[in-house]
């Protein structure tokens, strides 16, 4: 498979083009992004643009799947446009968030238990719901039917929850979303109404995408393993920026280390400056996460646990820094670092359904993780009722949660520039490249080329196309499975950086 990555070409990629945005918001994104750049500064790194001269090597490479408007332009007016291209892309990327939050919202209302009585709805009912034409249920299936009628008792137990949100996290974030941003109405009959009608259809426009990823995917595995993991590699390319996150990859990660380590690839301390490319923030996954805890992030913690339970890095020693664009997950863990540097612990809550068919060795990750950068608590209570459900927590450590530093950057266009003393050693990105295109992801491994130090590892689940002048080249790879559900698993690809 390794030898199929560094093979792919670019003569047959098809391009993709991004929706252009209306002048005002361009302009005003521009701005935002233009003053979130200004503040990125770190006492090791500044963050920066992708310059042109970086660029243009990957320009040439992939001139047949360029943007439009990058398109059949001599070098000379590539380099004056450069500029003025990276800031509006960056503005175009940026916002794509918005719809990555209706993607969120859409996972609240199908598998939210904090406002609703009505059941989770499971991964083989939303099958169940695409397969309808344009997501209308059959009249003469009753389980169909029943399904409907709890997707829609599901949409007025949300709107009634968000009516009057208190100061519950995610509630606050739906009602902002539907009634500061789309201008909804709650307090009125019509306004719940139409709200009620958004919601609905957001879930079909949702499973109608998936329905088509499926698609894509089932057209690939005909050609082979290889290449369906290819087209998987940039399936949402398309698609909004979603920051909802999950446990079971950083367990996959883990046994990437162990292997890694296996072959005296990384060695024992070896690793002291980790880099995560969208932590994520758990709101409600459609498999491993519940809403009935508050938000959390997963994956910085879970990195620096494998690291020091591998003995790759000392825990007290590592210093972790967070790549993201969205406010949301940067604020999240600011405050964190913030509570950490004033003595709190950061509590995380591992759910597990018991019905979800996990392998042996992924309960075992579930049961020992957290041993190395906290303790076990008392979990939260679970909702009456669910009774597949187990649930441990962990208290992390002031100690660990204060190492991690959050940064707004976009890995596409954007780098943190520091001497070669401060680069990483280790750079995750699992569950990212996906959203990007071919020539996207072509910049974004530019970027992460130039933050590694020679010799570090890029981890990601994603095949990515390896330029011959790229220092950055896949070594191997490793696959997980989680359970006995199809499709669920992950291949870890191991990106090594050569010397300059």
């Amino acid at each position: 498979m390794t030898k199929i990555f560094r093979e792919r070409k670019s003569s047959g990629m098809r391009l993709r083009f991004i929706h252009k945005r209306k002048a005002l918001v361009t302009f005003l994104l521009l701005l935002m992004a233009a003053g979130a750049l200004l503040a990125q500064t770190s006492p090791h790194g500044r963050v920066v643009y992708l310059s042109y001269e970086d660029a243009k090597p990957i320009l040439e490479a992939e001139a047949e799947i360029l943007p439009q408007e990058l398109k059949g332009r001599s070098p000379s007016e590539l380099a004056l446009d450069w500029p003025k291209w990276v800031a509006r892309h960056d503005a175009e990327i940026r916002a794509r968030l918005a719809q990555g939050d209706e993607d969120t919202l859409v996972n609240f209302l199908l598998f939210g238990m904090s406002y609703t009585r009505q059941p989770r709805i499971t991964q083989k009912q939303i099958q169940q719901i695409g397969q309808q034409q344009n997501g209308a249920v059959a009249a003469n299936n009753p389980a169909l039917a029943n399904l409907a009628s709890s997707l829609q008792s599901r949409a007025d137990d949300l709107i009634r929850a968000m009516a009057a949100p208190g100061n519950n996290d995610r509630l606050l974030f739906a009602r902002r979303l539907l009634v500061e941003q789309k201008g909804f109405r709650l307090d009125t009959t019509e306004g719940r109404e139409k709200a009620k009608a958004y919601l609905i259809a957001s879930v079909v426009r949702v499973l109608g995408e998936f329905n088509n990823y499926a698609r894509i995917l089932e057209a690939a595995r005909v050609e082979g393993a290889s290449e369906e993991f290819i087209q998987r590699s940039s399936l949402f390319r398309t698609r909004g920026l979603s920051s909802d996150t999950s446990l079971l990859p950083n367990y996959a990660l883990e046994e990437a280390l162990k292997a890694i380590q296996s072959r005296g690839l990384l060695t024992a301390g070896s690793v002291r400056r980790v880099a995560i490319i969208g932590p994520g923030l758990d709101f409600t996954d459609k498999q491993e996460g519940y809403d009935f805890y508050p938000q959390q992030s997963i994956q910085p913690f879970a990195i620096i646990d494998s690291l020091a339970r591998l003995g790759l890095a000392r825990a007290d020693a590592m210093r972790v820094t967070t790549f993201d664009l969205s406010p949301r997950v940067n604020d999240h863990l600011q405050r964190a670092r913030q509570r950490a540097q004033r003595g709190q612990a950061y509590v995380l809550q591992l759910p597990y359904d018991t019905q979800a068919q996990w392998k042996t060795d992924a309960v075992h990750y579930w049961e020992r993780f957290g041993d190395r950068i906290g303790s076990p608590l008392a979990p939260i209570a679970t909702p009456s009722g669910v009774t597949a459900l187990k649930v441990r927590a962990v208290r992390v450590r002031p100690a660990i949660a204060s190492m991690i530093t959050p940064m707004d950057l976009n890995i596409v266009l954007q780098r943190l520039d520091a001497p070669q003393s401060e680069r990483f050693d280790l750079i995750i990105a699992t569950n990212i490249l996906v959203y990007y295109d071919t020539f996207e992801q072509s910049l974004a491994m530019a970027n992460i080329e130039r933050m590694l130090r020679p010799g570090g590892f890029l981890l990601s689940n994603n095949a990515l196309l390896e330029l011959p002048f790229s220092r950055l080249h896949s070594v191997d790879y490793s696959t997980v499975v989680y359970s006995d559900r199809p499709g669920d698993g992950d291949h870890i690809v191991w990106y090594q950086r050569a010397a300059d």
